[in-house]
């Protein structure tokens, strides 16, 4: 799942970022709202953790934009934990509302529950044939072997597992799963695939669609 993070207090950025990378997620980190809403036009990002209160352009104005674009699910973070801001930031079209402090637990499960609530919606749990992937939870098993994933190769397999049987491209799995930085030229999508295929093990559920991506299917015969 690809998150933007908006927060102008840079050392609280960073921290937040960390923490969210460790569980597994793509975070790209802008500073103002003028640059947040500069990647959200370039970037396909799931869901956008946005402080209110930012330099440039004020994060009511940044959230009012993104509601109307729709294309990614927004925590709105604050200072006040008052009801009369949460109830402006909903109304501006959050789809959710932290006050500051918070505990870290609760905003990783909150921005799980928006990426679920993302076009289209995800279910809780992602299942295909005897695998089964739990993305709050970060596990994954197949034939009730548990699985030890890389947060790369834990996302590509969401990503594709997301598709239901379509096809997804390395293009789109770079997007998705690596941030802003990846190297659009970089074998790594095909370098996570082949260790995904191997831990899998037999028989194959990642295949290869020559010249267009890779999907998921289940196992035949």
């Amino acid at each position: 799942m690809r998150v933007l993070l908006v927060e102008d207090e840079q050392p609280l950025a960073g921290y937040i970022a960390v923490g969210l990378r460790r569980h597994g997620f793509a975070v790209d980190v802008a500073f103002d709202g003028r640059v947040a809403l500069d990647k959200c036009a370039v970037n396909p990002y799931d869901v956008v953790v946005l402080d209110r209160d930012l330099p440039s352009v004020h994060g009511d104005v940044v959230c009012r934009r993104l509601a109307e674009d729709g294309s990614a699910r927004v925590l709105m973070l604050t200072a006040s934990g008052a009801v009369e801001d949460r109830v402006t930031g909903l109304t501006l079209g959050a789809d959710d509302y932290l006050g500051k402090p918070f505990a870290f637990s609760e905003l990783v499960a909150r921005v799980h529950a928006l990426g679920r609530r993302a076009f289209p919606a995800r279910p809780p749990v992602l299942r295909v044939a005897d695998l089964v992937l739990d993305p709050a939870r970060r596990t994954a098993e197949r034939g009730g072997r548990m699985l030890r994933l890389t947060p790369k190769e834990f996302g590509v397999m969401e990503r594709l597992l997301t598709a239901d049987g379509d096809v997804v491209s390395a293009e789109t799995l770079l997007d998705a799963v690596w941030d802003e930085f990846a190297d659009p030229f970089t074998n790594a999508v095909r370098i996570t695939v082949g260790t995904l295929r191997r831990k899998l093990g037999e028989p194959p559920l990642i295949h290869t669609v020559t010249g267009a991506g890779y999907r998921v299917l289940p196992c035949s015969g």
